[in-house]
């Protein structure tokens, strides 16, 4: 009975491991989004965390850098590193990569990829 506990919680824990880099942070724009948007696309934010997020920003203005949102008391260095890529003060989707080709919308609905030039 005990073996079989111990190789169950083995597993488990392989597979949180490896289901852990699909927690990934999701692109949102902090300066717009409601704290239950921040919560869900931010790794390591919370609900009380990005409702702490949204009281600073109408206490203090938009955030302008990354940084500013160490501020937020429970906001630490490893969080924000952690969603650097994801944290957006305008828009809501970052740039296309340079070599990234476009997508050209046809007539029919459908994208197709093409190169730049």
């Amino acid at each position: 009975m005990q073996s079989t506990f111990r190789n169950l919680l083995v597993a488990l824990t392989l597979a949180a491991t490896f289901a852990l880099p699909a927690f990934a942070a999701t692109p949102v724009n902090v300066n717009k989004a409601d704290a239950t948007t921040i919560a869900k696309s931010l790794d390591g934010i919370g609900q009380s965390k990005a409702q702490a997020i949204v009281a600073w920003r109408q206490a203090h203005g938009p955030f302008k850098q990354v940084e500013e949102l160490a501020k937020v008391k429970g906001i630490g260095k490893g969080t924000l590193e952690r969603n650097r890529d994801a944290i957006r003060f305008s828009g809501d989707l970052p740039p296309p990569k340079a070599d990234a080709p476009t997508k050209k919308k046809m007539a029919h609905g459908k994208t197709k990829a093409v190169a730049k030039t």
